[in-house]
């Protein structure tokens, strides 16, 4: 076999899936030649020669554009070839990185992340583990270890963070995601806190006015809101954090359905942003535990019912008149029903007929 037959077979067949050193072993033979005189020819180490064909030693351009001349296959089929076996040889490493990460993997909710279209559905676990670490946008499992449990974060404050971080960071990223996306003004408080006044008197509206119109004036003020449904198994009602120096996030889920648990939750994150700081984060249940929960409960019940007509509270009783009060400081009747039952003025089992539930819409 001559140098072009040898050239036109490796031109049109390289074999990318092995070393570059079988390649190189066949092609002497194929052209009579021994290492040790591939060696002498190519200006280079018997010992060199051998490392390559053992698969022990890179074959490096210089050595390409040699081997080139010798045995008359073109300088790029020895980088393809040698690529080629490289990345191979990282793809087996990361399958074997990733096989040990599986374990990890059953933690993740990924038939939500399925489910919700985050990820495409595979067979393979392998192929899972790879797209969930995708959508949370890293490499391996230590790295969002890294990322979620490491001490700085904030959220490692919260019991319920804790008690499951995988299912618990899952919704977090998710509204992370849909956050980032929205586009906002710097973060203003004074744009903010006016924007709140509006957004209160919307506590009569259905969903589908009110929403649309929290997410423009706080998107306005520097604040991305976004409703994420909860996820099978995780308590959480909301959460704040900055994406930015001046872009902040309240992300809100129906845990509980109705409109008294909903604002109360709304202007719960409100009151983290404007009285907490920039590097805090915060996850909400109803209980709020700890002087900044408890800091942002005080903001959210101020905020929707004025402590100047808190005293009325205990004299509402009846529907009706608990309708006229909500009317007379323009909210809704069904938040006034929470305060009441939060403040045990009524039972639990009372009058939820004035409040509205809520139900996500697909």
């Amino acid at each position: 076999m001559t140098k072009a037959d040898v050239a036109k077979r490796y031109a049109y067949e390289p074999e990318y899936s092995v070393p570059p050193g079988r390649t190189l072993q066949e092609t002497i033979d194929a052209l009579g030649m021994g290492q040790r005189d591939l060696a002498t020819r190519a200006g280079l180490s018997p010992k060199h020669i051998n490392q390559i064909i053992q698969g022990s030693a890179p074959l490096t351009y210089e050595t390409a554009v040699r081997l080139e001349q010798v045995t008359g296959v073109p300088a790029r089929m020895w980088n393809n070839l040698e690529a080629n076996y490289r990345e191979q040889l990282a793809k087996l490493s990361e399958q074997k990185r990733l096989e040990s990460d599986l374990a990890w993997l059953k933690k993740i909710p990924a038939a939500e992340l399925v489910g919700r279209k985050k990820i495409d559905k595979h067979t393979d676990s392998v192929l899972t583990l790879k797209a969930v670490l995708g959508f949370f946008g890293v490499a391996d499992v230590d790295a969002w270890k890294n990322i979620w449990l490491s001490p700085a974060v904030a959220y490692r404050k919260s019991s319920v963070f804790l008690g499951q971080p995988e299912a618990m960071a899952t919704w977090l990223r998710l509204g992370e995601l849909e956050a980032r996306a929205v586009p906002c003004a710097p973060f203003d408080k004074s744009k903010l806190r006016a924007a709140l006044n509006e957004v209160r008197a919307l506590t009569v509206e259905r969903p589908e006015a009110f929403v649309p119109r929290i997410k423009i004036l706080c998107a306005e003020a520097g604040v991305a809101v976004v409703l994420i449904p909860e996820i099978k198994n995780v308590p959480v009602s909301g959460a704040t954090r900055w994406l930015a120096p001046e872009k902040a996030m309240i992300q809100l889920s129906l845990r509980y359905k109705t409109n008294d648990q909903f604002w109360f939750t709304f202007f719960h994150e409100a009151g983290h942003i404007l009285l907490g700081g920039k590097k805090e984060a915060f996850i909400d249940l109803n209980h709020a535990t700890g002087e900044g929960e408890m800091e942002a409960d005080r903001f959210a019940a101020d905020h929707l019912i004025p402590p100047h007509r808190a005293s009325e509270l205990h004299s509402l009783k009846s529907a009706p008149a608990i309708q006229t009060f909500a009317k007379s400081i323009g909210i809704a009747p069904g938040i006034v029903v929470g305060r009441l039952q939060h403040e045990k003025i009524i039972g639990y089992n009372q009058l939820n007929g004035l409040k509205v539930r809520y139900q996500w819409v697909a």
